[in-house]
């Protein structure tokens, strides 16, 4: 009798994350699965068999998406082989959703069952891709506390498991030994720029990260500062960007920090984050952020008449109000962000209300364990006889 087989599809950083996490968990329940799919160096990590590399896929944006159709049309060719000729008992899809809701389609076509975790966002825009999720998803496990019931609302079988970050963020050494590992004064006030894991974020948002830092510590010489690089990115090679070799940028007292984000961002008093998982990262830490956006300008046309939500940020989404400030597009310039920084660092009435507000953000999010509710969930999608077959832990 042979293990069973389960396909699984991840197309971001984030996402390769979490689905590591559910293999994880899975196979401490039915050690016997094998898993194989798209994913990156996490997935690889937990023992997935990896048929294309998520790296090529990460892209944002709908003329971004275009100018990568090459990579993305090869990894669709070689998903839907797999899904054709080695017939996985479940295929499991994580975020990434114009890719995985055309191969949840497939794979209901050749009767495979499909497991959703971390659904698409549609609650945000694209709400007519809900009766495609209700078609082609059996079940779907939900990490956002607001999405059962949306989904349920729509017929989608959803279940709230919590945030899978809680699984993974752990920083447990005091700040003062953070910032020694740093090479930081104890004492020091620490700014944290986080320019996002894609390169077409970075590409949009180093510079105008690297002219506040100047424009910061300009006005303020105590500051320092910590920029986290996502792993795909070398620190040698940012250094060599365009954007350090601007009027003052290497003089800021600036460290580029490589595979520590979460002790990087846990060892700063307010921090500059692109819009999107971060933020939550920041709220888990309970370190006050500004929250900064910036698309290509046609992707950004298209999604202001498509998005039908009052804020950009999971934590102000989640809050139901506006706990951190948002910065879009043209307005994410050196002189608004140094004043909401600074706002942030010496206004103490401002910098409490945030950290409260993100203390009840990061209550809503549930109970570690996440990975361990969807891996069960998952399992019950197996079909009988594979279950049985997998040897015992």
């Amino acid at each position: 009798m042979r293990e069973p087989r389960v396909m699984i599809v991840a197309g971001e950083a984030s996402g390769d994350l979490h689905a590591a996490g559910l293999v994880e968990a899975a196979r401490r329940l039915r050690p016997g699965i094998r898993f194989t799919g798209i994913g990156g160096g996490r997935m690889r990590e937990a023992g997935v068999e990896i048929l294309v590399d998520a790296g090529e896929l990460a892209v944002v944006g709908l003329v971004e998406i275009l100018a990568h159709a090459g990579p993305i049309w090869r990894a669709w060719r070689t998903a839907t082989r797999h899904l054709e000729t080695r017939r996985p008992d479940v295929l499991v899809l994580v975020d990434y959703p114009g890719f995985n809701l055309l191969l949840a389609r497939r794979a209901r076509a050749l009767g495979i069952p499909v497991f959703y975790y971390i659904l698409p966002q549609v609650w945000a825009w694209r709400r007519s891709r809900v009766r495609k999720i209700r078609r082609r998803v059996s079940r779907a496990a939900v990490i956002l506390p607001f999405e059962e019931d949306f989904f349920r609302a729509h017929g989608v079988e959803a279940r709230f498991v919590g945030h899978p970050l809680l699984d993974h963020l752990r920083v447990q050494a005091p700040r003062e030994e953070l910032r020694r590992r740093f090479n930081l004064p104890p004492e020091a006030r620490v700014v944290g720029l986080l320019p996002g894991s894609r390169y077409g974020e970075l590409r949009r948002l180093l510079p105008v990260l690297v002219d506040t830092a100047v424009e910061l510590h300009r006005r303020r010489p105590d500051l320092r500062f910590l920029l986290p690089l996502a792993p795909a990115f070398r620190p040698e090679a940012i250094r060599a960007l365009p954007a350090f070799q601007r009027e003052g940028a290497r003089e800021i007292p600036l460290t580029l920090v490589h595979r520590r984000t979460y002790e990087a961002m846990a060892a700063c008093d307010a921090l500059v984050a692109a819009s999107g998982t971060v933020t939550l990262e920041a709220a888990i830490l309970g370190v006050p952020m500004v929250v900064v956006y910036r698309m290509a300008p046609t992707s950004y046309w298209l999604a202001r008449r498509v998005v039908k939500i009052p804020f950009a940020s999971l934590v102000n989404l989640i809050a139901k109000r506006q706990v951190v400030p948002e910065i879009f597009q043209e307005d994410v310039n050196p002189d608004r962000l140094t004043a909401e920084v600074l706002d942030l660092l010496e206004n103490e009435e401002r910098r409490r209300q945030v950290t409260w507000g993100l203390k009840e953000v990061r209550a809503a999010l549930g109970n570690p364990g996440a990975s361990d509710r969807a891996a069960a969930m998952l399992l019950d999608l197996l079909p009988r006889e594979a279950a049985e077959e997998t040897p015992a832990g």
